[in-house]
């Protein structure tokens, strides 16, 4: 049983589904939604023409943590106890995530964790992610890490060796089905003249004055640089959309549009000149279609983008972050240095090592 709730959940679980679901004589797949993020999700799995057999849908309007954890037990419980799956695998770092290991193990049932090991070891960044990803490799069997950094982190916290795997982050097989050349849509005709600018942000720690100092960065950027355009697909979150209307609402040049399906963003991805975000997931996204990323954020846990110069990670600051953007826009020499550093989160086979090692977890 695979189980997850949240959009960057089910892109980078879809490829492993369609992959174990191939293999007909090994695996009998059941897919549960939790529902975390109904609306965002939904797309995703249409895109990948996958059906859940469940769906929890948890969500509700100003949900809370708790909300989530709570439902996600009391709700999930009654499938675990009709299926009774000989593995339950979870993805990442979401509270779907623990809440549904957490009813696995209550339950005896063996946990799969992928793109486990990613860590910062700051429990209030990225929060809540960082307890759901450590609280989730307690409970977990099977680490699927993506990189060796992941895996050393695991052995490092004494995990057991003959349960860490690097497999790669499904992420990069997901992108090598949606970008297409010859992709079309209204917002890149508008910014086809442009450099430009890929805005995401969402994070909670970010919520308040550091969303305002980025913001407001954004906006100066696009002030200062006449030869841009920004796009920001808004988050569904109504906190992160009152702070985004006070500060980039009203620019010829800045469009901040609904929410994009996983095959839009992607190709919106390969088509920008320069990523923006707080995510987790464009670190890895950015790599993989040789776009520089500024990371929003004081942590990460993916230091590989880092390490291999794809990835700034410049902070919450607004001088930190017009610096930064301005010199990409004006240096060819800095902004080619942060695309030809290659991508180090995978080749796009980690679905194939995953299901080969599922095969073989069961065989045994």
């Amino acid at each position: 049983m695979m189980v997850f709730g949240t959009r960057p959940e089910a892109i980078k679980m879809c490829p492993l589904i369609l992959e174990c679901r191939k293999r007909t004589e090994q695996f009998d797949v059941v897919v549960c939604l939790t529902g975390q993020h109904a609306h965002m999700l939904l797309p995703v799995l249409d895109y990948f023409q996958i059906k859940p057999d469940y769906n929890l849908e948890v969500m509700k309007e100003e949900q809370t943590l708790t909300d989530v954890t709570v439902e996600v037990l009391l709700r999930l419980g009654p499938v675990l106890d009709q299926e009774k799956p000989d593995i339950l695998l979870v993805h990442g770092d979401t509270t779907t995530t623990f809440s549904s290991a957490l009813a696995a193990f209550y339950r005896q049932i063996p946990v799969g964790h992928v793109e486990a090991g990613l860590r910062t070891y700051d429990m209030t960044s990225p929060y809540p992610e960082e307890f759901n990803r450590q609280a989730t490799g307690i409970l977990a069997d099977y680490h699927f890490a993506p990189t060796k950094w992941a895996a050393q982190n695991l052995l490092n916290e004494k995990k057991d060796p003959a349960r860490v795997f690097v497999t790669g982050n499904t992420v990069i097989d997901a992108i090598g089905t949606t970008i297409r050349k010859d992709y079309r849509h209204p917002e890149l005709d508008w910014a086809a003249d442009s450099a430009l600018i890929l805005i995401t942000a969402h994070r909670r720690e970010n919520l308040g004055e550091p969303m305002k100092r980025m913001f407001s960065a954004i906006r100066r950027i696009v002030d200062d640089h006449p030869e841009t355009k920004a796009i920001y697909p808004i988050h569904m979150n109504p906190k992160v959309r009152r702070i985004a209307e006070m500060y980039l609402t009203n620019h010829e040049r800045i469009h901040l549009i609904e929410p994009l399906d996983v095959f839009d963003f992607h190709n919106f991805m390969s088509r920008c000149r320069i990523i923006l975000t707080d995510s987790g997931g464009l670190q890895e996204e950015g790599s993989a279609v040789k776009k520089p990323v500024l990371l929003m954020r004081d942590t990460t846990e993916r230091p590989e983008g880092l390490e291999a110069g794809v990835v700034d990670m410049v902070g919450t600051g607004e001088e930190a972050i017009y610096s930064a953007a301005s010199r990409l826009l004006r240096e060819e020499a800095a902004y080619q240095a942060m695309t030809g550093g290659g991508n180090p989160f995978g080749d796009g086979f980690a679905s194939v090592r995953i299901a080969d090692i599922l095969q073989q977890i069961t065989a045994d």
